[in-house]
């Protein structure tokens, strides 16, 4: 990529003299002709709406059922006659390319069979979505199959997709370098959502971001990734409507998903960000694929930042300031003083590399941590658990695990770490009318205090998966219930269902 620059930079202190450009840089221009060509018709156009229109209409979202938006039945709708009705139904129809979207973005095919993959930002709190493709009349309403606003992704799933869509393919944003050329395939100020054709950019890599300050508790560093320097920094300017679009190396090959950040943040900024298509990004996508939520890694550490010597000086591991009593440090072996250099075999040397490694390798996952003690390196393995999801922002997921006896369940490790719960899973939600809710000891003890289930049958339980596994097929199931804060109540009961 080096020598590409080294041709451009020539050729622009030259071109005076010459009267063509050199045939390196027309090379090069050829190649991003090549590049825009093969990954254009994979770039799609998101527009959105928030109105709430809809459901004076009709057509609004059903409330129990988070994503499915549905399309907009414009033939049924349109017997309303007066003139201010029709009016409405035109504004809200997304469908129509005379209409100006109220909000806008870019989106990317991941799935021949009309999966669309996008920021989270982008369709925040839509009522309809609307994707369209390059090409006139290519473009369908769409559901969210699964979001997730702690990773700013988003994967959409076309209502009616067309039959011939072009996935676009991965490469590897992890292996991105200072000066590597790129090209921006979005949909800035939503110039195509009338044909869905996207606009080109070109530049290179400026850096890749480094850690954002923060909090030292890993309890209380639930924040976006992006917090954490994962993003791509590139000279390519990206403004409104380019967030969801894809950044592409020479090879033709997605290696960032865009995103306005400057825009979004109301700063002015010469160029962009773009979230790596790395082996991390490209875990969390295959989850929210299948329509699940991203249950992110919990180890249960603080950190020590005051002693920048020990902790940052050498570049060659974080101190453990201190392991939540029963959390997956501790059960590991994990103890005060222990110096992480490695997660997975990725080197830690900040505290953000600890948190984003955990994060990253997501929950009920084995992780190897090598830890420095008393002078020797040794690999511990630690199951994880699940970090608790940001306050502000409710991840969406078509595909949750069917409740139990009307029994739905989490990760113990979602509460406060001040309970100190046993190891178990937490009762998250009750469903009126089920099995459960007619259970009066069950459903009374409940309402006063959260509650753990330790086992199934006498089995343990202490990830959901566990719970799911041990109450499959089963037409009665006794459970082992304990009180999450131990301090108040450490009866353990027998409740058996139905």
């Amino acid at each position: 990529m080096s020598r590409f620059a080294a041709i451009v930079l020539l050729a622009a202190l030259v071109g005076a003299v010459r009267a063509e450009p050199p045939p390196e840089a027309i090379a090069l221009q050829k190649a991003v002709h090549k590049v825009i060509e093969a990954a254009e018709p994979s770039i799609a156009c998101v527009l959105v709406s928030r109105s709430d229109k809809y459901a004076d209409l009709g057509e609004g979202p059903p409330a129990q059922e988070a994503g499915k938006l549905g399309e907009f039945n414009v033939p049924r709708v349109a017997r309303f006659g007066d003139g201010a009705k029709r009016e409405l139904i035109r504004r809200l129809d997304l469908a129509n390319p005379d209409t100006i979207p109220e909000s806008y973005g870019s989106g990317v095919v991941i799935d021949e069979h009309g999966l669309i993959l996008t920021n989270f930002h982008v369709i925040e709190n839509a009522k309809k979505i609307f994707v369209r493709l390059p090409g006139i009349g290519r473009g369908s309403y769409a559901d969210i199959l699964a979001a997730d606003g702690r990773c700013d992704l988003a994967v959409l799933k076309m209502i009616r997709p067309p039959v011939d869509l072009k996935v676009i393919p991965f490469g590897d944003g992890g292996k991105v370098r200072k000066g590597d050329f790129v090209v921006a395939l979005a949909n800035p100020f939503a110039v195509g959502f009338r044909d869905g054709s996207p606009s080109a950019s070109g530049g290179m890599i400026s850096n890749v971001r480094r850690q954002a300050p923060g909090p030292t508790d890993e309890v209380k560093r639930v924040k976006p990734l992006a917090q954490y320097a994962t993003l791509l920094q590139t000279d390519v300017r990206l403004n409104f409507g380019c967030s969801g679009g894809a950044l592409l190396n020479l090879d033709g090959q997605m290696i960032g998903l865009t995103t306005a950040l400057a825009g979004r943040t109301g700063s002015e900024m010469p160029g962009g960000y773009a979230i790596p298509i790395d082996a991390n990004v490209k875990k969390m996508i295959e989850v929210l694929k299948r329509g699940e939520e991203i249950e992110y890694g919990f180890l249960g550490v603080t950190v020590k930042t005051d002693r920048l010597f020990e902790v940052r000086g050498d570049g060659r591991g974080v101190v453990i300031e201190d392991v939540a009593k029963g959390q997956p440090a501790d059960r590991a072996g994990m103890v005060g003083g222990d110096v992480v250099v490695a997660i997975n075999g990725n080197p830690v040397r900040e505290y953000d590399d600890l948190f984003l490694n955990i994060s990253a390798a997501l929950a009920g996952t084995d992780a190897e941590i090598e830890v420095r003690r008393g002078g020797t390196v040794r690999t511990i393995k630690a199951r994880l658990a699940k970090s608790s999801p940001p306050p502000d922002s409710k991840p969406i997921a078509s595909n949750r695990p069917k409740p139990v006896f009307g029994l739905r369940v989490d990760y113990a490790s979602t509460l406060s770490l001040d309970t100190n719960p046993p190891e178990g899973v937490l009762i998250r939600e009750i469903e009126p009318g089920s099995d459960a809710f007619k259970n009066k000891e069950l459903k009374d003890w409940a309402d006063r205090a959260q509650l753990i289930i330790l086992a199934v049958d006498g089995k343990p339980v202490p990830t959901p998966a566990d719970f799911h596994r041990e109450s499959a097929g089963r037409t009665s199931i006794a459970l082992d219930v304990i009180a999450a804060n131990r301090d108040s109540d450490t009866r353990r009961r027998r409740i058996t269902l139905p």
